[in-house]
């Protein structure tokens, strides 16, 4: 199918409907409330004022963005690490990896997140046009400052590629990736101009929209690097190019608990508010409702004026399946670090440590090999003769589920999802603590003792929300 160059591809509109997901949850409430009947429904006969009522007082249980953030940490817990034969120059680089003042450890870490919650994203190594002559040694690389910086390509701004198997192994041979490009405006403003990037070997275009012409090609340049310079983060690999959110069921899960909790809260509203009933008389008499007041009900011996309220029952069962609906969410998240048999090779059969790791650690190692590819292109560019490679943390893999979602558990704690007391609950359920233990008189002795080791410096201004609002 033939595309105009601003178009997506079929491969990358069938990854966008989970990606819709995916994005509304991480963008919170407001996020939610804007996608509107995409993942809140009408009901059947329900007015659009009500709906847009109950639309507007909705609220976001953040189990997905919160279990992302957590997931997406743990590599990163620890400095990340480049090897010892890492070259000076990319050593230094690594200070300020992006030409923007932001470490390796730290752009790694924001694009790791990226991956985490998209499944799909990955890293473009750009390098500035420099005059004839220039940059074509290292020491002449060094002179002009020209240098070759990591630039994040996000999820959203991937358009479509084509690819080919040469030499053996898979190589893309075009790629499209959408981009915003600053112009002055004026005497101080600044205006957004989109543009299309067409990158092939050994060269690359840029594509914007002129009106009443479409898209033209606007600029062209050449490489000096015989591939396309881009590597791609995966979440869960489907295929060259195509990678899936890693808790894309958590999601869905996530969805469904956002429409149980307006439920919810709907029957809650009318629980609260009783309706007043009139029976055994043929004109409604003019209402005053008050401690003065009296109402007239006629001659009939039967008629009678009541508050029907709701019995109660079906808040209780919403209840009980929004905990377990909550209660399943950790779950989900949780499989992440749960230890898995995997392909072994022979060098992993004799280490049970080697051959049994969790997805979580598996992206962390996808994820490590294709930073060790991007230093590999920041080489080429600058014809070192090595790269070196990255080493990120991965010991935080889980024997069961169980202690899987424990570790989760204490986690959503400190993101500030679930309470200390759901904490002591859940350990106790888990078995991790004993059920003789009262929660409360645990969570008062615990607070008795005063804050934990390495907390006694933090000054109370900055600890304590009370003392900064006042």
């Amino acid at each position: 199918m033939a595309l105009a160059v601003h178009e997506c591809s079929p491969a990358i509109s069938a990854l966008a409907i989970e990606w819709c997901v995916a994005e509304a949850l991480m963008g919170g409430t407001p996020a939610m409330r804007r996608a509107g009947k995409a993942h809140l429904p009408q009901w059947p006969a329900e007015e659009l004022a009500a709906y847009n009522a109950r639309l507007s007082t909705a609220t976001l249980f953040p189990a997905y963005r919160r279990t992302v953030g957590v997931m997406a940490g743990k590599p990163f817990s620890k400095e990340l690490t480049l090897s010892a034969d890492t070259p000076a120059s990319i050593q230094t680089w690594a200070e300020d990896i992006d030409q923007q003042g932001v470490s390796l450890h730290a752009w790694a870490a924001d694009a790791f997140h990226e991956t985490v919650a998209y499944g799909l994203d990955g890293v473009l190594i750009d390098y500035p046009a420099v005059p004839t002559g220039k940059g074509r040694t290292v020491a002449q690389v060094e002179a002009s400052g020209a240098r070759p910086y990591f630039v994040h390509i996000k999820h959203h701004q991937i358009l479509g590629w084509r690819a080919a198997v040469q030499g053996g192994k898979m190589r893309l041979t075009q790629l499209r990736i959408v981009e915003a490009v600053e112009e002055e405006d004026g005497a101080f403003g600044v205006t957004c101009v989109p543009q299309v990037r067409v990158l092939f070997p050994g060269g690359w275009q840029t594509w914007r929209e002129i009106a009443g012409k479409g898209w033209q090609m606007y600029t062209s340049g050449r490489t000096t690097l015989s591939d396309i310079p881009f590597v791609p983060f995966y979440g869960r690999r489907a295929g060259f190019m195509i990678g899936e959110p890693a808790l894309l069921d958590l999601a869905y899960l996530n969805v469904k608990h956002w429409q149980s909790q307006s439920d919810q809260d709907t029957i809650l509203h009318a629980a609260r508010v009783p309706i007043l009933t009139i029976a055994g008389i043929d004109e409604m008499p003019q209402l005053a409702i008050g401690g003065s007041t009296a109402i007239n009900l006629g001659r009939n011996p039967d008629a009678k004026i009541l508050w029907v309220e709701h019995t109660g029952a079906a808040i209780e069962a919403g209840a009980k399946s929004l905990a377990a609906l909550e209660e399943q969410m950790i779950q989900t998240g949780a499989e992440l670090l749960v230890k898995k048999p995997g392909q072994r090779t022979a060098a992993e059969s004799n280490n049970d440590a080697e051959g049994n790791k969790c997805d979580l650690q598996r992206m962390a190692e996808g994820f490590e090999d294709a930073l060790d590819q991007a230093l590999w292109f920041m080489a080429q560019y600058a014809r070192l003769p090595s790269a070196g490679k990255v080493s990120l943390f991965k010991d935080y893999g889980a024997a069961t589920l169980s202690d899987a979602s424990a570790t989760l558990v204490k986690d959503l704690n400190m993101a500030g999802i679930v309470t200390k007391s759901t904490v002591i609950e859940e350990m106790k359920r888990r078995g991790v603590l004993s059920s003789d233990i009262d929660t409360e008189t645990e969570i008062a002795a615990a607070e008795a003792e005063g804050p934990p080791l390495g907390g006694l410096g933090v000054p109370p201004e900055v600890g304590s929300a009370t003392s900064v609002a006042g």
